[in-house]
């Protein structure tokens, strides 16, 4: 029996899929030693836009959800989603900054981490991996999918040898726009099975459709381990639903071993987290099944966040224009695939352009960095039109970006000493300046608020 392996993803990709990661660590713990029970490969449960999120929305620091998460979860691997240099902000970081955060996510709980870099680039995972390793986390290297006329099956058992070469422990094949097809799925899956020594992992979405049918595909080709969500946070953009892979594969050689009883009872639980957060929100529009993905390649998570972001200009009406403008500027920059943060970059442009009128009229910092090869090397060389337009006679950098980066550490230290509660924080200022500054005043303020109060307490008396 080929027993499958399956990933929950409902502490990290099912939320920030249909719900803009906006589900609180209090929603979560009350769960977690259900979660331990089932028997899953691993919890996704950190990294991705939890972090960001969780102090610039929630008001909570993402090092203490990871120790609280892990102290409830005991016996099953919890792992995280990793941008590879840019480790989970929207820019390289110094080597210094991602050695130090690799080894402090794997301290306060991770296990597993899932690495990627948005052009496949493998310069920029060569030091997040051998951090990774260093740390004693088990390694997923992930290849970003993408359909354009450079991304073929040669081109990902390329990227697949050379993460194995740098000691990846396993491969996952990171389908975020939900676009991979069943039989598409299978050949590639059999191609790397017959080349790559490690275990196969498959991550996708339902955005358009496909996934479902293209893990059952993937299976027979032999992968090891698929990710899934509970139900009421699956589908959608999300990933497909676990108790339905579940039944699915009972009693065939591929059988789980999961029991739906305690599936059925999670899932009881996250309906009513998912109530709670979707009540009269415009985020019912991610929930079903959108076959303009199929074009677009537009992620689930940047969906969510696009529609916010359009919210906000007060042009949720131009949702569809924009759209169609995304895969234009896709191909403009270089067939970039759409995951973080290049999802959010040329989402973001597509946006400009289409509220603007006028294409390029504005670009951001990061669309410039970009095209001057900041990010690493763009798929397809971008046109001198286009390059000329956005960075006009600017030079082009050939070497790994990471290389022009001095050490920080030490400065982030000193600058932010007043703040300074625990090592992370160091990290977490890093990576979110402003953010984490504004997240450390609050945290400040309440605990002043808490001294008082217990001050105040203490200086009471009472009638004897």
């Amino acid at each position: 029996m080929f027993k499958i392996k399956i990933t929950e993803t409902v502490l990290r990709d099912a939320h920030q899929s249909l719900l803009a990661t906006r589900m609180t660590t209090d929603e979560m713990l009350p769960i977690a030693e259900k979660l331990d029970e089932v028997g899953y490969f691993s919890l996704e449960a950190w990294g991705g836009a939890t972090f960001d999120a969780c102090m610039r929305f929630l008001d909570e620091d993402p090092w203490e959800r990871l120790r609280l998460l892990k102290k409830a979860i005991k016996k099953t691997p919890l792992q995280m989603l990793l941008r590879g240099q840019n480790l989970l902000g929207y820019k390289h970081y110094p080597d210094d900054i991602v050695n130090e955060f690799i080894i402090k996510s794997v301290e306060n709980g991770i296990d597993i981490i899932r690495i990627f870099d948005a052009l496949n680039d493998v310069r920029n995972l060569e030091v997040p991996i051998k951090a990774a390793k260093s740390a004693g986390a088990h390694v997923q290297a992930a290849i970003v999918y993408t359909i354009s006329p450079v991304h073929n099956t040669e081109h990902y058992l390329k990227v697949a040898k050379s993460f194995q070469d740098l000691g990846a422990d396993s491969i996952c094949i990171k389908d975020m726009s939900g676009i991979l097809s069943p039989y598409v799925a299978y050949d590639l899956i059999k191609s790397f099975k017959k080349a790559i020594r490690i275990p196969i992992q498959l991550h996708s979405h339902c955005t358009a459709g496909l996934a479902s049918m293209t893990y059952l595909k993937a299976i027979e080709a032999g992968v090891d381990v698929v990710d899934t969500a509970i139900s009421p946070l699956a589908l959608g953009t999300s990933q497909p639903a676990t108790e339905a892979i579940v039944a699915a594969l009972k009693d065939t050689k591929y059988d789980t071993g999961l029991n739906l009883k305690v599936l059925s009872e999670i899932a009881d639980y996250f309906k009513k987290v998912k109530e709670h957060h979707t009540n009269g929100s415009d985020l019912s529009l991610l929930m079903s099944v959108d076959a303009t993905a199929l074009e677009s390649q537009i992620p689930g998570g940047m969906l969510s966040n696009l529609i916010l972001q359009l919210k906000q200009q007060n042009a949720l009406d131009k949702y569809n224009e924009v759209l169609k403008e995304v895969p234009q500027v896709r191909q403009d920059l270089g067939y970039p695939p759409l995951v973080t943060p290049m999802s959010q970059m040329v989402g973001t442009q597509a946006v400009l352009n289409v509220v603007t009128g006028e294409r390029y009229k504005i670009v951001p910092k990061e669309i410039k960095d970009y095209v001057k090869g900041l990010y690493g090397k763009p798929p397809v060389p971008i046109s001198y039109e286009i390059r000329k337009k956005i960075i006009g006679d600017e030079e082009i950098i050939t070497k790994r970006p990471a290389d022009l980066l001095s050490p920080q550490l030490d400065k982030i230290r000193n600058e932010i000493k007043e703040y300074l509660e625990q090592e992370e924080d160091v990290l977490s200022y890093a990576l979110f300046p402003q953010v984490a500054k504004n997240f450390f005043e609050y945290r400040q303020a309440k605990k002043y608020q808490i001294d008082s109060t217990l001050v105040n307490m203490e200086e009471k008396t009472y009638p004897i």
